[in-house]
């Protein structure tokens, strides 16, 4: 005797989710596992919704991207007591910048890969481009030197934070690190004399020293 089919599981509407759910859902996907993999659909099944819900509170990828960039700036972000001199203000807020984006590296990934911005970082950004015309630049020479400094910062925690990521999925020599220990002093004689200090060396943190040789060369042309 054939048995009763299970009664279906009436669908209603899928659960009403906010904007902040959202955001915080979004944000743990990509601290996690990275901004490749934040998609509208994956996004709406970690809610436990559907994508076309999401759409009645963001656009579309990149505004939901807007809207992490906004949301780490305006809980990470804190402007400094900026110094009297602008030059030193220049440091100051170039400084807070890194500092922040260091902490949380995927958020470089979204600046460096698009153009895109936070509206709440702008404050910094007057504060250097400011700071440069105090020091004697033009407005237009100010904006370049603003993007040598945003170029230097981003890359500089690009590449530390790859190295790192790198060395603790595996701890067995680089190719790099196979290379230098096999320098041909007669050929390369600088690298072959610090090739075994050449890896503590450049796993240095040596920001400020670099930011402020960058600030001196812009600044010796005014």
């Amino acid at each position: 005797m054939p048995q009763p089919s299970a009664p279906r599981k009436a669908l209603g509407r899928p659960p009403r989710i906010s904007r902040e759910e959202i955001i915080e859902t979004a944000r743990r996907i990509v601290a996690e596992q990275g901004v490749d993999r934040l998609t509208m659909r994956r996004l709406a099944a970690e809610i436990g919704s559907t994508p076309m819900a999401l759409y009645h509170h963001v656009r579309d990828k990149e505004e939901l991207l807007v809207l992490l960039l906004d949301d780490y700036a305006t809980r990470t972000l804190r402007r400094p007591e900026l110094p009297a001199h602008p030059r030193e203000r220049v440091i100051a807020a170039t400084t807070a910048i890194h500092d922040a984006l260091a902490a949380c590296p995927w958020i470089v990934e979204v600046l460096t890969a698009d153009d895109l911005m936070s509206t709440t970082a702008l404050w910094f950004v007057e504060q250097i481009v400011d700071g440069l015309v105090e020091c004697g630049l033009s407005p237009d020479r100010a904006v370049h030197g603003y993007r040598a400094i945003w170029y230097y910062t981003a890359g500089e925690i690009v590449v530390r934070t790859t190295a790192a990521r790198r060395r603790a999925d595996d701890d067995s020599a680089t190719y790099r690190e196979q290379v230098f220990a096999d320098l041909d002093p007669s050929e390369l004689p600088r690298l072959a004399q610090v090739a075994d200090r050449w890896a503590p060396l450049t796993a240095e943190d040596t920001y400020q020293d670099g930011l402020r040789a960058l600030l001196d060369g812009l600044l010796a042309g005014r």
